[in-house]
């Protein structure tokens, strides 16, 4: 098994300001953190923004952006689908999707309270 390196790689060619001001700019655009991560891993070529120094939500956060959390998002999902299913009573993936996210929900309150 391969260890990962945490140095940064000598194709890269970022300057950590240059990538402090992309993520803000994405931030501000309203991007959740996964989608920051995957815009700049498929539009700019940077696999991992630790490799520069910082992780997208310590930049974030630096920036003082309001960037919705993987949770907010999770929850934002689980009262939509709530809305959906007293519509919609029949709708059995729409159930299932619930369940599923009602799940993800427990486990990042337990992940938070460890």
């Amino acid at each position: 098994m391969e260890t990962q390196n945490s140095e940064k790689p000598n194709w890269l060619k970022v300057n950590p300001s240059d990538l402090e001001k992309t993520v803000s700019d994405l931030a501000k655009e309203g991007k959740t953190l996964a989608e920051i991560g995957m815009i700049l891993r498929d539009q700019h070529g940077i696999p991992k923004t630790k490799l520069i120094g910082k992780k997208v939500s310590q930049i974030a956060k630096s920036a003082k952006t309001n960037v919705k959390t993987e949770k907010e998002v999770i929850k934002e999902k689980v009262a939509n689908l709530n809305d959906h299913i007293k519509k919609h009573k029949h709708d059995k993936k729409a159930k299932r999707s619930l369940i599923k996210n009602s799940w993800i929900t427990h486990k990042i309150d337990l992940a938070e309270k460890s």
